[in-house]
């Protein structure tokens, strides 16, 4: 597992601090193996609050493309290269980042990243300078030459899985799961409906996403539409669970969707046009297959949806889908 939270044994309540690395650790310990492996790099020290230390340019670059709380992919991506560069045994790393599929593309179906078109190329131009000027490494050249760091790039944007601890959805979980008269969980249904509406118009697509992560079995699990199995953060720390959702027999392969509840639902037009754009591959799993013969159309939501987003100026158009990612 590697993530971008910064307290390395995922404690929620952080108790000890260092001046000189300016971050906030739950213990003297964890401070120390966050030392250790990765932060000697990326510490600012007296250069915290500069705006022009080259990572600070890097991750304001990163903000002012992308809203929170995904502006910490970049330091994702960051966090590899200072591992890298502290570790005794470079070629240990490397080769447990290389188990990540590192493709931009998929050469069958001619898939490309959304990130990597060409509308975005000025931002990964940008990008690619500023990552290079904070923290290039002749180890890791080949991440730093543009082809490496637009695969660096998708291999985030690809195999990333989103960190969400919200107290929130385990109060919502808690509350599917009480024993309520018919009217009250009606009433406690459509009060929970209307507090998720608002708080999205503050929060956006991420209530339930703090940062993001690679996670090495995790990441190798394949995508289904109907998944057996689903990954969650229970502990409200950065560990992961993979729970199955149906009985899994042995050798059944288990699979988890890269989709959340309400995008599974929608057509298999509007799953595949998701999944080619975020994740480079088209969808095969039983339910894709038993609507095949669907027309290529998605639903009338969907088409508003579609319709609202060609209304918008091309600036908007652009937030929204470094959003999505």
């Amino acid at each position: 597992m590697f993530t971008d939270i910064l307290c390395v044994c995922g404690e929620a309540v952080c108790r000890y601090s260092s001046p000189s690395l300016q971050v906030m650790y739950c213990s003297s310990e964890c401070r120390q193996a966050a030392a250790d492996q990765y932060h000697r790099v990326l510490c600012l020290g007296s250069s915290q609050d500069d705006p022009d230390h080259p990572i600070n340019k890097l991750k304001d670059a990163w903000r002012s493309m992308h809203y929170p709380p995904e502006t910490s992919s970049i330091m994702l991506m960051a966090r590899m290269v200072a591992v890298v560069k502290q570790a005794k045994d470079k070629a240990h790393w490397q080769k447990l980042f290389s188990h990540f599929c590192s493709r931009t593309g998929n050469e069958e179906e001619e898939i490309a990243h959304k990130l990597l078109g060409e509308k975005f190329r000025g931002q990964l131009v940008l990008l690619h300078s500023l990552f290079k000027s904070a923290l290039y490494d002749e180890h890791l050249s080949r991440w730093f030459v543009p082809e490496g760091f637009r695969s660096l790039f998708a291999l985030v944007g690809t195999n990333g899985q989103g960190i969400g601890t919200s107290s929130l959805s385990r109060w919502v979980h808690a509350c599917d799961a009480l024993e309520l008269p018919a009217q009250q969980k009606e009433q406690l249904d459509s009060f929970i409906d209307q507090l998720y509406k608002d708080i999205e118009k503050e929060t956006g697509d991420f209530l339930n996403c703090e940062g993001s992560g690679l996670f090495l079995l995790q990441s190798s699990c394949n995508h289904s539409c109907i998944p057996n199995a689903e990954a969650s953060f229970p502990d409200n720390n950065f560990l992961l669970q993979l729970s199955a959702l149906s009985d899994i027999n042995p050798g059944e392969e288990i699979c988890i969707s890269y989709l959340d509840c309400c995008q599974r639902d929608r057509s298999r037009h509007s799953r595949h046009k998701i999944l080619r754009e975020n994740y480079l591959f088209v969808c095969s799993c039983p339910k894709c297959v038993s609507q095949m013969d669907e027309l290529d159309m998605t639903s009338e939501e969907e088409e508003e949806e579609e319709g609202e987003a060609e209304g918008e100026t091309e600036g908007d158009e652009m937030e929204d889908e470094m959003t999505d990612v």
